[in-house]
């Protein structure tokens, strides 16, 4: 997602033009609230339809500010950026390569405390790196989840079955593994305790694997990919993060908004948005597992930081448009 911002310094609101992936929920939302939005078809990788698109979108708008989302973004948007400041947002946790763009860039956006201090280490000047947290709209969540998942029905379980949910890609470092080793610690003490882990990827194999070796499958519940999780969210008792890196997990975000009870990792950002009640250490299945039995036994759900809304995330950044003109 490429968003070229004109005359910020100048005019009363940001003239904006997104360039983006045709036909995609992103342009739908973007030209209904009134910005102008150039459509492209978008592959994987590095697209040369793109590319040609941001070209010809940088001449005809000749914007002060183009600001790159991703990775393959940023590439496109440093080839094609003529006279503009740069500004790329970095969202994972993950170290730089090193030829990497992302040292190339007027300034770059951190979600989080912990995505800036990789970026430091990698060798990008702390001066031009900016902490800005993700934000979301917590009413746009709770209206996502009116209408019920039924997740327990689905899995053929009682209405009052204890659940522990998890979403996040299949990935190595989401670590999933550890959550359902957690699901087999916990059993003991709360044999009534169903795991659903909603996501699709690579590993998805070797955790079904992992599942049946420790005789968890009455247990612990692959959804694959569900397109209501906030839905799914709603109706757990206890929301589980078990990666072992994270640039900031901003589902958890979604989960605060929901009023549930977290049990997280304290893997990358995630310390940043919750307590050190709701963490344990990275990679601990067994205090995994005691933590949310006790989630599950005494419910504390915490409050939303402010500074993790949809308001206070876009304030930031026009913030930071500003101090670059």
């Amino acid at each position: 997602m490429r968003l070229l911002c004109r005359e910020l310094a100048r005019e009363p609101s940001v003239e904006q033009l997104l360039v983006t992936k045709r036909g995609s929920e992103l342009a739908r939302r973007a030209a209904a609230d009134g910005t102008a939005v150039s459509e492209t078809s978008w592959g994987w990788g590095l697209d040369p339809r793109v590319w040609f698109r941001l070209n010809l979108a940088v001449s005809t708008f000749k914007p002060d500010i183009v600001h790159a989302h991703d990775s393959h973004a940023l590439w496109m948007a440093r080839h094609a950026v003529g006279d503009a400041r740069l500004v790329a947002t970095r969202r994972v946790d993950f170290h730089l390569g090193r030829f990497s763009g992302w040292r190339r860039t007027d300034r770059v956006i951190a979600i989080s405390g912990a995505v800036k201090e990789v970026l430091a280490a990698d060798g990008v000047p702390a001066t031009e790196i900016t902490v800005i947290p993700s934000g979301i709209d917590p009413d746009e969540v709770r209206r996502a989840a009116v209408e019920p998942a039924r997740i327990r029905a689905l899995l053929r379980l009682a209405s009052n079955t204890p659940l522990a949910v998890n979403v996040a890609a299949l990935v190595d470092h989401k670590d999933q593994r550890t959550l359902i080793r957690a699901a087999q610690h916990a059993r003991a003490a709360r044999p009534d305790l169903h795991w659903a882990i909603a996501g699709e990827g690579e590993l998805r194999g070797s955790l079904e694997a992992e599942i049946t070796r420790l005789g968890l499958a009455d247990r612990v519940h692959l959804l694959g990919y569900v397109d209501r999780a906030d839905a799914l969210i709603r109706e757990a008792d206890v929301f589980v993060m078990s990666s072992k890196e994270e640039g900031l997990g901003s589902v958890i975000l979604n989960a605060l908004a929901l009023g549930k009870p977290i049990v997280a990792t304290a893997a990358g950002g995630i310390p940043e948005m919750l307590p050190g009640a709701a963490l344990v250490p990275v990679g601990d299945a067994a205090a995994l597992a005691g933590k949310v039995v006790q989630a599950l036994d005494h419910p504390s759900p915490f409050p939303l930081p402010a500074q993790f809304t949809a308001s206070a995330m876009a304030q930031g950044v026009l913030a930071l448009y500003r101090s670059l003109l």
